[in-house]
């Protein structure tokens, strides 16, 4: 293993254990401006001290803005490292850390408040190495988790070198270490019913029932569920809420659906297969959220191989069905890796968690890729 790499991986993790249970102590769910304040002040306070620190809008309105970190040094490449600090889970449902054998469980330990360590980690031992690159930014934002439309910030970065996004890593099924460089592209599908209230006992033949257009819509989403197929599209319903009262026929309803596929266009045919009423009631579909894939597979070759040099084990691209913010900056930064964060399991439930030796295993990934982007 490279000098360097193996000694600095120490460094890092031996921080990132303490400095995740303290974010990880923090309640951020996208939207609590409070939450992520007091995340965003954790971060910067980890940082190291040659940082500037930066605040800019979010990409969704009413967020807490976003946070950039920036070194400045003397080498020719520019690097963003990349992540985010909000978490799907709810203040009430918080769980700070908890210590479990070779576990750390808590909310966002990792998804993916692990990566950010590791990621503020990183950018530290480069405030030691001004030489290696001209610009290292570490862009952290408050809403990835339930934005809908796209990364604002793909303009300011979108002519950097190289993306990192310390998204949760893998070990691949022969034992080695994985990053992501190829995604799917998401889509959430909202359909509306709208129908007609009357009486379900006295008149229920005069209402139009939303409730059962969108089961049957939800049933010809299901239908479309094709993860095999050329597109390897999934469409799951996933959440149905409709009617006002246990004696009334539902008057309106909405359903949501998530959607995966190789490509966007893959969506339109989920759309297509709806009818446009269901006994009376109204269907009307909406794709309220796009997230482009990812395939940096030709784009990363090279460098995975030299990061596998100077590791001392193999660091091979990997694929993965869920959205990132690292798809839309490999739209714009072509050399992009994902999955550079710690290994573990459980996102958005409650039992989420990392596991410990993966805070300093994936360490020394990630540093053997950026030692491979610097040489």
């Amino acid at each position: 293993m490279d000098a360097w790499v193996e000694t600095t991986a120490k460094e890092i993790a031996g921080h990132a254990e303490r400095e995740l249970e303290a974010l990880v102590g923090v309640s951020s769910p996208s939207g609590d401006v409070p939450g992520a304040e007091e995340a965003v002040a954790l971060c910067v306070a980890f940082a190291p001290a040659e940082a500037t620190v930066e605040r800019i809008p979010c990409s969704t309105p009413a967020h807490a803005d976003d946070l950039v970190l920036t070194l400045q040094g003397g080498g020719e490449k520019r690097l963003l490292l990349l992540g985010h600090l909000d978490t799907v889970v709810s203040n009430e449902a918080h769980r700070p850390v908890e210590h479990a054998g070779d576990r750390l469980i808590g909310s966002g330990t990792v998804d993916m408040k692990g990566g950010v360590v590791l990621a503020i980690g990183v950018l530290r031992a480069l405030a030691q190495r001004p030489e290696l690159f001209a610009t290292t930014s570490l862009l952290l934002v408050n809403d990835e988790e339930w934005r809908r439309g796209a990364l604002a910030h793909t303009d300011r970065f979108g002519d950097f070198d190289a993306c990192l996004c310390f998204e949760a890593g893998q070990r691949e099924a022969g034992g080695e270490e994985g990053v992501v460089v190829k995604r799917k592209a998401a889509g959430t599908l909202k359909i509306t019913a709208t129908g007609r209230a009357s009486h379900s006992g006295a008149s229920p033949d005069k209402g139009r029932n939303a409730l059962l257009a969108l089961a049957t819509a939800a049933q010809t989403v299901a239908a479309q569920h094709d993860p095999q197929g050329e597109d390897q599209l999934s469409a799951v319903p996933t959440i149905m809420n409709a009617g006002e009262a246990f004696n009334v026929v539902p008057p309106s309803g909405e359903l949501y659906c998530d959607l995966r596929a190789e490509r966007l266009e893959a969506f339109a045919r989920v759309i297509d297969a709806l009818p446009e009423e269901v006994g009376g009631a109204l269907l009307e579909p909406q794709l309220i959220r796009q997230w482009p894939g990812m395939d940096a597979r030709e784009a990363t070759r090279g460098l995975l191989e030299k990061a596998t040099e100077l590791l001392g084990r193999p660091v091979v691209g990997a694929e993965r069905g869920g959205a990132s913010d690292a798809s839309h900056m490999a739209a714009h930064v072509p050399l992009t890796v994902d999955g550079l964060g710690p290994r573990g399991g459980g996102a958005h439930n409650p039992d989420e968690f990392v596991l410990i030796a993966s805070l300093h295993s994936r360490a020394e990934v990630a540093l053997a890729v950026v030692a491979a982007l610097a040489s």
